[in-house]
Parts: structure tokens; C-alpha cells; sequence
């Protein structure tokens, strides 16, 4: 099941930047609004992860190695 969400994720991605290629040659209207959509998406989610990966850093949620994991290595 998680596969097949997948495959339409990505079908619906590769659409999108169709439309975007499309409607910067001049397509249709509706073109022309699928790739606004796009793009208005892809910005939403590139500001919702800087914005996700900055509060996590600065709040302290950071989980970083801090090479105190207490195995030696030798068993």
C-alpha cells in the first residue's frame, strides 16, 4: 500500500514540473495555474523545513552524536 501512495506522490511530482515547464514555454491557462500551484507548494514545504530544521537546533532538540554512547567496541 505505502508503495503505490508512492508511486502517485511521485506521478503527481513529475506532473507538476511538467506543467511548470509547459507553462513557461506559454501553455494554457490551466497550465499556467497547475504550475502556480507547484510552485507555491514547493516553497511552502522548503519554508516549512528550514523552518523545522532551525527551531529544532535552537530549542535544543538537536540529537547530534555526542560520542559519549558508552559501547567500546570490543565485545
Amino acid at each position: 500500500m505505502m508503495i503505490v501512495l508512492l508511486y502517485i506522490v511521485m506521478a503527481l511530482l513529475a506532473a507538476g514540473l511538467a506543467a511548470v515547464v509547459w507553462a513557461s514555454r506559454g501553455g494554457p491557462r490551466w497550465v499556467q495555474g497547475v504550475a502556480k500551484a507547484t510552485l507555491v507548494s514547493a516553497e511552502l514545504v522548503t519554508s516549512a523545513v528550514k523552518k523545522s530544521s532551525r527551531s529544532g537546533y535552537k530549542s535544543g532538540n538537536y540529537s547530534g552524536d555526542t560520542g559519549d554512547s558508552g559501547s567500546s567496541g570490543s565485545s
